[in-house]
Formats: structure tokens, sequence, C-alpha cells
């Protein structure tokens, strides 16, 4: 069980000093050059963060460690007789920076099946909740239940040395990551299965176990699970949930609080609340059009509509990208690959080939192009997980792979408490008049 947390700390140790070299020799060069727009426009494009696990370029999409989707879906481990990745071998490769063999994914798998069990307080606290509370909601209130167990706040409590803040984050991440399946598992069926809840299956793999927890025993479900956990586990530090997560922890608040914050940004419809979105405005399209699958020329239509009421078409445009998110494309290959026929599918496909050319005509957008949540809902559906409100939780379960391991990252390095300066806009003002000095130290 020791071996991948040694083997984390004696690549923590390697790049902490090279980190220390770099500052010693470069700390006083400028990254780029910040502007007034940047600060008051959610401080797009400036780099102020570092992120080890993952790293997105605008053009190239998300890159694991250097390897791109197609590339950890043909390099990662799979599950017998299965063609997907395991989610254990990607949060191996976050962690370490590298590939792992089938004996580190079978070991990792066994780590956390050890590591799973929830205590009853965890359920009670969901069960004092009502049934018709918003699962992210409940998923939340499960993290922050779960945060009794907390090994960083005991040990931080009695005094430990700074030099061991690390290890205890590991072992709070590793014991949520397995935690985490069997409790999101719990709301879905709490909420839509009637309380008929299922029990761990110690034989399967992570999102294996947790397709199986939910209720679905079908093998290309399971299958749709190993993608999904894995494309949707990280997206470099600056998204809402993993740089909360980041600030949080800066704090020293332990894994339980910070992935808890960060659950709660990514509960935002412009974050990890956007796939639920999707799927909506489809189910609404479909039903006004009265069709399961419009035709191109109805989506153009819907769409022009949906712009002129002066809302945004979910699933399309990103922060970063300017290209289609690779994400997106390796659901549509699934799609194309197990379900080629699926109406819903067809028609995520087809609003793919209308939607872009009618935001570029609009000359304001700089990316038309669909995002990760363009697509997921469609595959989900198509299995009978209509639930389209507890998508995000999936999302969750995916995006502690990726948060946690940089928040291990940021304690075996020793990164400080987050602290940005900020400014007032009469102060601004001043500066423009050039009466006042904007920077403060």
């Amino acid at each position: 069980m020791a071996a991948i947390k040694d083997r984390f700390k004696s690549k923590a140790d390697v790049v902490a000093a090279e980190i220390k070299d770099i500052l010693k020799k470069h700390g006083d060069k400028k990254i780029g050059e910040v502007t007034l727009s940047q600060i008051y426009q959610g401080m797009r494009g400036m780099t102020g963060l570092v992120s080890e696990t993952s790293l997105l370029d605008a053009k190239d999409g998300i890159r694991f460690r250097g390897y791109s989707i197609p590339e950890i879906q043909k390099k990662l481990p799979k599950a017998p007789k299965g063609r997907e990745p395991l989610p254990e071998g990607l949060f191996h490769l976050m962690l370490l920076g590298e590939l792992p063999n089938e004996d580190d994914v079978h070991e990792l798998t066994a780590n956390w099946q050890r590591r799973s069990h929830v205590p009853n307080h965890v359920f009670a606290a969901i069960e004092a909740l009502p049934v018709i509370t918003h699962p992210m909601t409940q998923f939340v209130v499960a993290i922050m239940a779960l945060q009794t167990e907390s090994q960083f706040a005991k040990k931080y409590a009695e005094g430990m040395n700074k030099k061991d803040y690390w290890e205890a984050v590991f072992d709070d991440s590793m014991n949520l990551i397995a935690r985490l399946p069997r409790v999101a598992a719990y709301i879905y069926r709490r909420k839509y299965k009637g309380e008929d809840h299922i029990h761990p299956n110690g034989l399967l793999d992570w999102a294996g176990n947790f397709a199986h927890m939910l209720g679905y025993e079908d093998e290309t479900f399971k299958e749709l699970m190993r993608l999904y956990m894995t494309i949707h586990a990280d997206h470099e530090g600056g998204n809402v949930s993993a740089h909360t997560t980041h600030l949080v922890g800066s704090a020293l608040a332990d894994p339980y609080l910070c992935f808890a914050a960060g659950m709660n940004g990514l509960a935002g419809p412009l974050h990890g609340l956007a796939n639920q979105e999707v799927i909506k405005w489809i189910l609404e399209m479909r039903e006004e059009l009265k069709t399961e699958l419009p035709t191109k020329k109805q989506i153009v239509a819907y769409v022009q509509k949906t712009l002129g009421e002066g809302k945004v078409v979910p699933g399309y445009g990103h922060a970063v990208l300017r290209k289609t998110d690779p994400r997106f494309t390796a659901q549509m290959e699934f799609g194309k690959k197990h379900l080629p026929d699926d109406p819903l599918v067809k028609t995520v496909w087809n609003i793919y080939e209308a939607v872009p050319p009618v935001l570029e005509s609009l000359g304001k957008i700089k990316n038309p192009w669909p995002n990760v949540d363009a697509h997921s809902g469609a595959l989900l559906v198509h299995y009978g997980f209509v639930e389209y409100e507890f998508y995000t939780v999936l999302f969750g379960v995916s995006r502690a792979l990726g948060v946690l391991a940089s928040l291990c990252w940021d304690r075996a390095l020793g990164f400080p408490l987050e602290r940005p300066k900020s400014v007032t806009t009469q102060l601004v003002k001043l500066w423009l008049e050039g009466k006042g000095e904007i920077w403060g130290d």
C-alpha cells in the first residue's frame, strides 16, 4: 500500500528542488502583461497558478502530464475485455508523471477498495436532508460529514511538522477518492430509486463498481463510466473547481474541506452544472419541435430563437479552448461505436454541425465549438440514466482525481497561502489620472 506514496514523495522532492532553483535564478522575470480588462473580466489569460497534473492548450486541448486524450485512451491499462482507460491509471499518471503498468493499476484499485468504508453517520447526514434536495447539495453535505475522518485535521491539531503535511493530505485524498463512489451512488439510489441501495462489489474496478452501485450492470455502461471518469478528471488548475480546491487548501484546510468547496464551485451553471443544462435544453427543443430527431434546419432556427431570447446555447464555448473539445470527440467516438442509431445521440451530432456556423456568424464568439458537456448527457440517457440533475455529481466524483492529486502536490511542494492583491475602481481611476500607484506589494 505504501509503494505509490513512497514514489510520490521521491518525485515531489525532486520537483521541489527544481522549483527552488528556478525561483532563485529567474524569480524576477515577468510573465506577460496584466491588463485592466484581465483584472475586471475574470483574470482570463493571466498566468498565476502552477498545476502539475495537466495543461490545457487552446488549440491542442487537454494534456495529462503531456499525454492527449487519444494517447491516454491507447496507453493506459484497461479492464479485462475493456477498451476504455481505467481512471486509476490516470490518477497514477497525474500523481507520479509516469504511465502505469497493469500491476500499478491493480494495486491502486485494491488500495481504494481497502479504504472505501463509509461511516454510518455520513449516510445519516444524507438522510437528514429532504429527498427533494438537489443531488449536488446532498453530495457536498456528505463530503463535509466525511470530514470527521480527516487525518490531516487530527494530526495538525496534535502539532504535526510542516514536512509531514503532504503525507496526511495524501492519505485523506486517497480515502476520499475511495469513498466518493459509494456516497454518490447512495444519493442516487435514495433520490431516484426508492432507497433501494446496492452494496459495493469488491471484485470490480473503481469506475465499474460505481456503475454497479448506481444500478447499471451493462458492460458498455461500465465502459462509459471508465471513459467519463477519465476525461472529466482534470482540466489544469484555473477552472473553478480546481482553483477553489487549491485556494482553500492554501489555507491548510484539510482535503475534505477543500474538495467540498471545489464541489460548490462545480455546481455553478457556468461550470459543472452545464452538463445538466445541455440535456435539458435538448429535451425542451425536441418537445417544442415535436420530434425525436430535429433536422439541422430546425436546430438552426431553435438556436437562433434561444439566442434571440438572450440565452446561451449550453455546451458550446470554453474559456480557454479554441477548437472542438477533445473530450467531446472521445464521447462522440464512443457513441459511434456503441450506439450509432440513438436519436438523442444523433441529435447531439446534428447540433454539432448546426450550431458553430450560427455562433460564428455573430462575430462575437471566440469559440463556437462544443465542450465536454455538449455530449455526455445523451450517452447517459441512452442507458436509462435520465436523471440529469445528478450528472454534475458524476462530474464531481471524476474531478476528485485531478484536484486531489494536485492538492497532494501543493502540500508536497510547500505552496504558500494564496493571497492576490485587489484594488478598488476608485484607485484604478486615480492611477489612470496619474495620481497614484495601482500595484501593491
